[in-house]
């Protein structure tokens, strides 16, 4: 429920609280509290190489297969939660790179710390065009996500089919509620083909994340991005 740290499913139970990709170092019966040691991070060998270490969180009703990998709940976010678009030009200069991934320091964070952002698209919203939220990777995940300025913008529920989605000027998909179908699309670095962007909300720092085999970008070097439909 808003304003408390009480979470309940539709029929108001308490549910299931499930963290995948860690090797625990619990046991069932044990409790903990914030801030606890749940065990060491392991790597699935599905993981894309550009992909890092991270934890997957969801929720289901006590009465659920905990095993299978489908059967979380939807999560609604509270109204007080707003996700700010900020746009990019297409450029921006390495500041963070592996064999497969280069990080951008654009677009910046307007305020680090302060509320989740991410990277603004234009959505066709019929006898408008809005902005929205970016999330996912683009294209090189099966969809991508969008989300609204605001948790409570009554565009978050609009389940309009085929609304066109644009990003540095070329249309990258079509949402259908939150859910994108991307296009084909190719995004170049430099004039080079890329496997794609990583597109992720975040509170402490935003910038663009290139990733595929074949980045290879050293710190500093200042990369222009465009995206072409194919």
């Amino acid at each position: 429920a808003a304003g408390t740290d009480e979470i309940a499913t539709g029929e108001g139970e308490s549910p299931v609280a499930r963290i995948l990709h860690v090797d625990p170092a619990v046991e069932p019966g044990d409790r903990v509290a914030v801030g606890d040691p749940l065990g060491r991070l392991v790597r699935a060998g599905f993981f894309a190489p550009w992909v890092a270490n991270h934890l997957h969180l969801g929720f289901r009703s006590p009465g659920a297969d905990l095993h299978r990998a489908s059967g979380s709940l939807p999560l609604a976010p509270d109204p007080s939660l707003r996700v700010e678009p900020v746009a990019w030009d297409g450029t921006g200069t390495v500041v963070a790179a592996g064999e497969t991934y280069a990080v951008l320091d654009a677009p910046a964070h307007p305020s680090p710390g302060g509320s989740f952002t991410g990277l603004a698209a234009t959505v066709d919203a019929g006898a408008e065009r809005r902005t929205g939220v970016l999330d996912g990777g683009l294209p090189h995940y099966d969809g991508g996500g969008l989300l609204w300025a605001g948790a409570a913008d009554p565009g978050c529920g609009d389940d309009s089919p085929g609304r066109a989605v644009e990003l540095l000027g070329t249309r990258v998909g079509r949402a259908t509620g939150r859910d994108v179908t991307w296009d084909d699309v190719t995004v170049r670095a430099n004039g080079d083909p890329v496997r794609g962007i990583a597109l992720a909300p975040g509170r402490a720092r935003l910038g663009v994340k290139l990733v595929g085999e074949g980045v290879d970008f050293g710190v500093g070097t200042e990369v222009t991005v465009e995206l072409a439909r194919e």
